[in-house]
């Protein structure tokens, strides 16, 4: 039986994220567009910097950050690859433990201060519960991440709508495709480019083909994907997990409900 996995949640063919590093107050505004257009985005936020005057205050958010992701960014934003092991690990948890307190829920993401990792600071990422974390290094081919500790986006917000339309415009075969745009969101105040972030997100916006879901979202799904049990012809399907996952059978879509057995 040919089942081939190259859908996301609801049948959707194509998926969109955002991913916005540093916590400025910048973030409110961007929160609030994403929000009003249906998308989703995940804030990597430091907790050294809240009472400078530039970054949104813990009590801020559940309110700026609502229906989004908050994740790790370290605490004071170091070059973790030139610090001992122990500095990493004491950086990471003490981000995690502030951002908890004031979000209420597991920070279980992170990207890397600078772009820049190693793989001890990943080994080290991974002992303080950390379950992916976003570099800076553009990957053009619209796929989900192999490794999700060395996850690569499409591209920076400057480059975003000319990818949007390449992305639109593939169309890969058997395989689930995956659009992923970071920044800064200070950059739109310095650079005066709030316009072309507000044309970019009514570009994305809307699409009945898109799933839109926040950077744990994705790698919730591709674990349970994972997990899948099967026969050996394929035409038994095994879901223990606790999300639906879809596929194409025949180019048609099925799902494989939570908790439950397919028979093909």
């Amino acid at each position: 039986m040919d089942v081939i996995f190259d859908r996301w949640p609801c049948g959707a063919r194509r998926c969109v994220t955002f991913s916005y590093d540093d916590g400025q107050i910048e973030d409110r505004r961007l929160a609030e567009l994403f929000r009003s257009l249906g998308l989703k985005a995940t804030f990597h936020l430091n907790s050294a910097f809240f009472d400078d005057g530039k970054h949104v205050q813990p009590e801020e958010f559940k309110e700026v950050y609502s229906s989004h992701e908050l994740a790790a960014h370290t605490h004071t934003h170091p070059f973790l690859s030139q610090m001992p092991l122990a500095e990493v690990t004491g950086e990471i948890m003490e981000n995690r433990m502030r951002l908890e307190e004031a979000w209420g829920e597991p920070v279980r993401g992170m990207s890397w201060p600078y772009g820049q990792y190693d793989p001890q600071t990943e080994a080290a990422a991974v002992a303080c519960g950390i379950e992916y974390s976003r570099t800076t290094r553009e990957r053009t081919d619209f796929l989900p991440p192999e490794r999700p500790l060395e996850w690569h986006p499409t591209c920076h917000h400057n480059k975003g709508l000319e990818m949007w339309q390449a992305f639109m415009s593939r169309d890969y075969a058997k395989k689930m495709q995956l659009f992923y745009v970071w920044g800064h969101s200070f950059e739109f105040t310095r650079d005066n480019s709030w316009e072309m972030m507000e044309q970019l997100c009514r570009a994305v916006a809307g699409r009945p083909e898109v799933w839109y879901a926040t950077n744990i979202q994705i790698i919730d799904y591709l674990n349970c994907l994972k997990h899948l049990r099967a026969t050996a012809d394929g035409r038994v399907w095994q879901n223990h997990g606790p999300l639906d996952i879809w596929a194409s059978v025949g180019g048609e879509p099925i799902c494989i409900k939570a908790g439950q057995t397919l028979r093909l």
